[in-house]
């Protein structure tokens, strides 16, 4: 008889064959959490929750599979470059977990520290690199303004598009920016999340929320409905959608982000390459592919649909930048839902709903945040203080006026 092979390993190497996630249970009647959202934010702060707040209850709800939205539709970068001292404290504090988050979660995240360059092609472009160095270096974080001498050396293949009518006058570089890979991201926290005891429900969607006099009391699901302590609303693309069933609005609109990568290529980029003039950036996975991103759709839609239109602008900003992947073959390109604020920063917190809690308005940047928004959103629901990093991201700033503005701290979208 022909045994399977997990049982040939077993025999083979002493080694027992274990799920990453066990079977989905049956839905209990009462959870003191529910997590609405099964990508990196969701179950970083499942995790976090059980892990270090020792909670207990908890269910993360996914209506597709885990890190299928936005968390598995990012181009991977991790950096703490930004422009107020807000989002410089908070990315900072990100970047900070990444670096230990394989040993932390057991799992590796394949997080590599190469750096990260963006291309300044005007004059006004290299004064804000300036102000922004001053600042990223005031709050402990690693950023200089270079010259285009030192730009050929991070970057050999880079053309300078001297032949342009915008050629590189210089840079920003933050020699601490990385990447990670983000379904390994997901899968860690899911992984050690199920282990501590959390419920993890996936293709279980939340088509209501239950509010009884100003509190959220339970959810409705695809599956039955169940009561709830508190609630935890991180659903980057709906959350405007699922604030709504809540029964508050948020100062939200949605729009498609596309990326593409290529077939794998020999290793020719090691750092990755920002260049807002042209709303593209460009990097190289370990596994060789070029990952082409930039500016989303200039319409508001709930969609991951691609278009020809935004291949061909993506395409054509990369080929000034690298000409040599003029050769070069798409393998694939997807979309993901931003969710953009008025001051292209997160909306983080407390909600007008008593204990439900907000975790929304990433923009193209959630993917950076995820393991510090796990930390501090845990610390929230657990103590009902909201920790320092994420005071300044409530909602209740666009009722005050004091928005945190990052509007041009990246190359996509703003």
């Amino acid at each position: 008889m022909k045994l399977p092979m997990k049982f040939l390993f077993q025999n083979l190497f002493g080694l027992k064959s274990q799920p990453d996630l066990p079977s989905t249970p049956s839905l209990k009647p009462h959870y003191d959490v529910a997590i609405i959202g099964g990508g990196g934010h969701g179950l970083a702060t499942a995790y976090f929750l059980a892990k270090y707040h020792k909670v207990g209850r908890i269910i993360v709800i996914e209506r597709d599979y885990i890190g299928g939205g936005n968390t598995g539709r990012n181009t991977q970068v991790v950096r703490a470059n930004y422009i107020t001292p807000e989002a410089i404290r908070f990315y900072n504090r990100s970047l900070d977990i990444y670096r230990n988050l394989s040993e932390e979660l057991d799992f590796n995240v394949m997080f590599s520290g190469r750096g990260q360059l963006t291309l300044a092609q005007t004059d006004s472009t290299m004064r804000g690199f300036r102000l922004r160095a001053e600042a990223n270096r005031h709050l402990g974080v690693e950023s200089v303004v270079v010259d285009r001498q030192t730009i050929r050396e991070l970057c050999p293949a880079l053309s300078l598009m001297d032949k342009s009518h915008q050629p590189v006058i210089g840079g920003l570089w933050h020699s601490v920016g990385g990447m990670a890979r983000h379904d390994a991201v997901a899968w860690g926290f899911a992984r050690q999340a199920a282990r501590l005891g959390v419920e993890i429900h996936q293709q279980t969607a939340v088509t209501d929320v239950v509010v009884q006099a100003g509190r959220v009391r339970g959810l409705q699901t695809s599956r039955g409905p169940i009561e709830v302590g508190c609630v935890v609303q991180a659903v980057a693309g709906a959350s405007s959608l699922l604030a709504n069933m809540a029964g508050f609005q948020l100062p939200i609109v949605t729009y498609p982000l596309q990326a593409l990568v290529t077939q794998p290529l020999k290793r020719f980029l090691d750092p990755l390459v920002s260049a807002p003039a042209h709303h593209c950036y460009v990097s190289q996975s370990p596994r060789g592919e070029v990952i082409i991103g930039g500016g989303s759709d200039p319409y508001p839609m709930y969609s991951t649909r691609v278009t020809l239109e935004m291949k061909e602008t993506l395409l054509s900003s990369a080929l000034e930048m690298f000409p040599c992947l003029s050769g070069a073959k798409v393998l694939r390109q997807w979309a993901g839902m931003t969710d953009m604020t008025p001051d292209y920063s997160p909306v983080m917190g407390k909600s007008p709903v008593e204990n439900y809690y907000i975790d929304a308005g990433w923009g193209t940047w959630g993917f950076k945040a995820t393991p510090v928004c796990g930390e501090t959103m845990a610390h929230l629901v657990a103590t009902n203080e909201e920790p320092e990093l994420i005071r300044s991201f409530s909602l209740s700033r666009f009722k005050s006026f004091r928005q945190v503005n990052e509007m041009g701290a990246t190359a996509a979208s703003h």
